[in-house]
């Protein structure tokens, strides 16, 4: 199982991240060291910049998340990271929580996933 996500889209939420049974996701401070530590294709690796249309809908919105902050700050804030993607169920329980829509899951047999929000 290969579970990456596209930083360029992700809010900092952290939903993956609590709703994850087996801890794929990590939260990392966007200008750290390990931001871009899962698997996720050049396009989508943090390079400072979130994309505008995402930027747009979620910079405003108070949900009681931090929405882009650069760095975790205990409950959200920093971009997430899959980590453990070989640890992956599939149960997709961050799929359907990911404000962002931005976590992809590439099964053994080739089937993707990707996240839309409920």
């Amino acid at each position: 199982m290969d579970v990456y996500v596209n930083k360029t889209k992700c809010t900092g939420c952290a939903h993956c991240h609590d709703v994850c049974p087996v801890a794929v996701f990590t939260m990392e401070d966007r200008d750290g060291p390990q931001a871009n530590a899962d698997t996720a294709p050049e396009e989508m690796k943090w390079k400072g910049q979130t994309q505008p249309d995402i930027l747009a809908k979620w910079k405003d919105v108070q949900d009681a998340h931090k929405h882009f902050a650069n760095k975790y700050e205990g409950g959200s804030g920093g971009l997430s990271v899959a980590v453990s993607g070989s640890a992956c169920i599939l149960c997709q329980a961050c799929l359907i929580e990911c404000e962002g829509e931005c976590i992809h899951i590439l099964d053994d047999q080739g089937n993707k996933y990707d996240s839309i929000y409920k």
